[in-house]
């Protein structure tokens, strides 16, 4: 692909079926045609070529193995609760991985974060607040940002919580993550994060189908 092009949903989407990907059905669902739901394009127009990424909630890599592709990073790194998913990530990797992307992925018991963090440029969280128990979403966030190190950019996209629209995704977790999530507001997400000393960057909302999607990116000074 011409890089000077603007990358599309039709690229993305190209690169994800173009994959020989061995898994169960849901998962390469997921792994195939996400991007119609959510908004990679503008989130891996948010990495840097040569950084080092993190994913946090990484599923089976494919937003990791796009970034790898299109955004060229130096590392990247993967966190996920299930050991299938971390399995179906290497398996990706070692197959497709960029020539001169080095890769890490681990098994997170969803509360220590692991040091590696501090090693990163820049930190992903698609879609997994909404997944942790509210009672622990707080102490949640403030974890991981005291992980980071000084100069880190947390890019945090989730479900508005405040959209009538949200409770199309609740149906949507119950359907293929068997829970019903719990979906922030933004104005509170973006609380949290100044609250914990961030400095916020960039603040997006779009809507893609019926998922009403917020985006923000808050550096640590």
């Amino acid at each position: 692909m011409n890089m000077s092009t603007p990358l599309t949903n039709k690229d993305l989407l190209a690169y994800l079926k173009s994959l020989d990907f061995h898994a169960g059905f849901v998962d390469r669902l997921k792994v195939y045609y996400r991007p119609l739901v959510c908004p990679f394009v503008e989130l891996i127009g948010l990495a840097r070529q040569g950084e080092k990424v993190g994913d946090i909630g990484c599923g089976s890599g494919q937003f990791g193995l796009l970034l790898a592709h299109f955004a060229k990073p130096s590392f990247v790194f993967g966190i996920e609760i299930s050991e299938r998913l971390v399995n179906n990530a290497r398996q990706l990797f070692d197959k497709y991985a960029e020539p001169g992307t080095t890769y890490a992925f681990e098994v997170f018991d969803g509360v220590v974060f692991p040091d590696r963090i501090g090693e990163l440029d820049v930190i992903y969280l698609n879609d997994v607040l909404h997944h942790v128990p509210a009672a622990a979403q707080e102490r949640f966030m403030h974890d991981l940002i005291a992980k980071m190190k000084s100069g880190a950019r947390l890019v945090l996209k989730d479900i508005n919580g405040a959209s009538p629209l949200v409770y199309c995704n609740k149906m949507h977790d119950l359907l293929f993550a068997h829970e019903i999530g719990h979906e922030l507001p933004w104005r509170k997400a973006k609380a949290w994060l100044e609250n914990n000393k961030l400095i916020v960057t960039e603040f997006t909302k779009k809507r893609m189908y019926v998922y009403p999607h917020y985006c923000i990116v808050a550096q640590k000074p």
